[in-house]
């Protein structure tokens, strides 16, 4: 299994993604999260399975988690989750900035 590595901007997500479900549910939000974490584990253990997603960045893949889409890139032992985004986001403008 991969080493799990957030970036910045992951890890922003996640905050953000907590604050939102936390807005009507704490303890769900915590649950949620903890999801979000038991995915990537799952992710690391074979990265390559998951869908190409060239067009928005070398090298990324990406998978579905409810309603949102982990992004993630693969280097040797590393497992780099670059974002964590709502399907009902303009994921290429996300990309873009």
């Amino acid at each position: 299994m991969s080493h799990i590595v957030f970036t910045r901007l992951a890890q922003a997500d996640l905050e953000a993604i907590g604050d939102y479900i936390a807005l009507d549910n704490p303890r769900r939000a915590l649950s949620f999260i903890e999801e979000l974490g038991d995915h990537c584990k799952k992710i690391a253990s074979s990265p390559q399975a998951y869908r190409p997603r060239q067009e928005l960045a070398e090298g990324l893949r990406s998978c579905a988690h409810g309603r949102y889409v982990i992004y993630f890139q693969s280097h040797d032992d590393v497992l780099l989750i670059v974002r964590i985004l709502h399907g009902a986001q303009d994921i290429q403008a996300q990309f873009r900035e």
